[in-house]
């Protein structure tokens, strides 16, 4: 019997201090950190954009010998204004990373991102390099409008059911442009119809996480702010090609390939697919790359997380 992801990843652990930073003249981010003060300092990005970070992104360090370092991005969870979208780009949040390293004395440390937070792990390793020692990604989405098509459109071949549900509220015109009709309605003017657009956008990315069926979430629900503030952060970024139009993550490569990296894709990934993984790695073939044959989107399947654990295991001998 395959273990379980709970038998592989390290137990439930709480923060040992938290914070805020005003971070400009509108945010402030929640941040925490957990297991050793002393240890060897890695901040996970959290995916999205607008997810925020959650308990059991603590868990795949061990916490006897990392400083884990999390905070919501701009916008999202605990962070305020809680969703929105003003001075919130992808270069607001690479600042926003260094503005918490420096806030938190420290000289250089690992990066950890999936989703969402693999490209913002990205843009800060190509604008900020020099304070990086190693890069973990899992999930790799890289922005780009082949990725967002795939997602829009060409997963209906493999979740039609999910894909109809997920277009049933657009007329046949809107469904040309599924990602302007979905701004406009969670945008809008009328609440009713914003949170219905929010939940409908929010529920297809989960319908198409995992390889198999979820088990029913036991952590508390999300309210009806939490679940419209993840749709608009997310919708602002996607309709703005996540503001990485003029640097395409690909051509940055040379900045960062020196900087010890592993890469996590599960095969059957159907949110970010695996060619966008297999490409990072042609243009980083010294990154480690690692294929989990029995995993799609999600971090907490039991392949992809020993692969994940195995990782951090690994970046307990950097120096």
């Amino acid at each position: 019997m395959a273990p379980s992801t709970e038998s592989l990843i390290f137990p439930v652990i709480e923060p040992f201090a938290s914070g805020r930073i005003t971070v400009s003249s509108i945010h402030n981010l929640y941040y925490e950190e957990c297991g050793n003060p002393a240890g060897i300092p890695v901040v996970i990005l959290h995916g999205g954009p607008g997810s925020g970070c959650t308990p059991g992104q603590r868990r795949f360090f061990d916490p006897t010998h990392y400083r884990i370092i999390l905070f919501d991005q701009r916008g999202c969870g605990r962070s305020e204004p809680v969703g929105c979208t003003e001075d919130n780009t992808t270069q607001d949040l690479v600042e926003d990373i260094e503005c918490l390293r420096r806030h938190l004395t420290i000289d250089r440390w690992l990066i950890f991102g999936g989703s969402w937070g693999s490209t913002l792990a990205l843009a800060y390793a190509a604008t900020h390099p020099q304070r990086i020692q190693g890069l973990l990604l899992r999930g790799v989405f890289l922005a780009r409008p082949c990725e967002l098509d795939w997602f829009l459109y060409q997963t209906r071949n493999f979740f039609p059911e999910a894909w109809e549900r997920f277009v049933l509220p657009l007329v046949q015109e809107e469904r040309t442009d599924i990602l302007a009709s979905y701004a406009r309605r969670v945008f809008g003017n009328d609440p009713s119809l914003n949170i219905t657009a929010a939940r409908r956008w929010n529920s297809f990315e989960a319908a198409l996480i995992s390889l198999l069926p979820a088990e029913p979430s036991l952590s508390t629900p999300l309210t009806d702010e939490a679940i419209l503030a993840r749709a608009r952060i997310q919708l602002h970024y996607l309709v703005n090609d996540c503001f990485l139009r003029d640097m395409p993550l690909l051509g940055q490569a040379e900045k960062f390939r020196h900087i010890p990296c592993v890469i996590v894709q599960g095969r059957y990934d159907m949110v970010c697919p695996i060619c966008t993984a297999y490409e990072l790695h042609q243009a980083w073939p010294e990154a480690d790359f690692h294929i989990v044959s029995d995993a799609g989107h999600a971090a907490f399947e039991p392949g992809t997380a020993a692969a994940l654990i195995a990782a951090s295991e690994r970046f307990k001998s950097i120096k």
